[in-house]
């Protein structure tokens, strides 16, 4: 099968188109014929192994996994002997790695799931950010009339955010640069904030919860605008790597009514899958597509997520 591969780490140039031994399936897994992955912000950050410590996951000199690629769409194309919840020729959707491929394992109880009646494989392929987004917005506890402010409102996990709190009843307000206003509106937004006219910061409302989707901002602005108790949800380490410390340190200190700063880890397993599947099915998520590319440009497509100017997802067509 054709397959994009790595030796080591690097820029965007260390990635290639090769063929390589299509996997079998074990009897607990299927193999799925892929047909659309994507290029999001967490595969460049594993390919290019920043920040330094992921390599304790990824492998410490090279890559364990050579197949890159995190999100895939496609159809069972062989199941093992102990499968039962999946059959030849069913559509489904997960996260696993090495997606950027034709053809992928996964474990029968793993992340994945059957794709929606009416959905279309891009749609169902571009999970991820809903992923990413659902363990903070579940953190924050929002719900019906939370208020909170999404940063980075137009990337993959700003726009699957903004869905996924008006679909759960929360007042949303959503910053992006002034090109995707109108988009970010139309997604359900209540309140949108151009970042490169206005400081979210000076805004006269306040929130329950700030949600920095692109690891942009910082405690010291989202405390300003967030209610004693209220959260700053981030996606990133943060400049000095200092998130995950000020997470810890901010949690006591909550239960007294001090802002707070939350930093989760995301979950990709069956129950953030079907509940993806499930918003899916209702039609309360559409997925953003900004650019698609072919199996072979993936390069292409890397260097242009890694521009961070894109909006929403790119597309990687497996089978055309």
């Amino acid at each position: 099968m054709r397959a994009i591969v790595y030796d080591r780490y690097g820029p965007p140039e260390v990635l290639r188109l090769e063929e390589v031994d299509t996997p079998r399936p074990a009897a607990d897994e299927v193999l799925v014929r892929v047909h659309v992955s994507s290029v999001n912000r967490s595969d460049a950050g594993l390919r290019a192994a920043t920040p330094f410590f992921a390599r304790a996951f990824t492998g410490l000199l090279r890559p364990r996994n050579r197949i890159v690629g995190s999100e895939f769409a496609g159809e069972v194309a062989a199941a093992g002997s102990a499968v039962t919840r999946f059959s030849i020729g069913d559509r489904v959707f997960g996260a696993r790695d090495g997606a950027n491929a034709e053809f992928v394992t996964v474990k029968e109880s793993g992340a994945i799931a059957t794709i929606p009646e009416g959905v279309s494989f891009e749609q169902a392929a571009l999970c991820d950010g809903a992923i990413l987004a659902l363990p903070y917005l579940r953190r924050a506890g929002i719900g019906p009339e939370s208020r909170l402010l999404i940063y980075g409102a137009s990337g993959a996990i700003g726009t699957a955010a903004v869905q996924l709190a008006k679909h759960l009843g929360a007042r949303v307000t959503a910053v992006c640069p002034t090109p995707t206003m109108e988009l970010v509106r139309e997604l359900g937004a209540d309140v949108v904030i151009d970042h490169l006219q206005q400081d979210y910061s000076s805004v006269d409302d306040r929130f329950d919860a700030v949600f920095d989707a692109v690891g942009k901002s910082s405690f010291l602005t989202a405390r300003r605008v967030l209610v004693p108790g209220g959260r700053y949800l981030v996606t990133d380490l943060g400049r000095f790597a200092q998130n995950p410390l000020l997470a810890l340190l901010t949690a006591p200190l909550s239960r007294l009514g001090f802002r707070r700063v939350d930093f989760p880890l995301p979950s990709y397993d069956r129950t953030a899958v079907e509940f993806v599947a499930g918003v899916l099915a209702i039609g309360a998520l559409e997925a953003v597509i900004d650019r698609r590319y072919p199996l072979a440009e993936v390069v292409e497509a890397t260097r242009y997520v890694e521009t961070q100017q894109k909006v929403g997802n790119v597309v990687i067509t497996v089978v055309p």
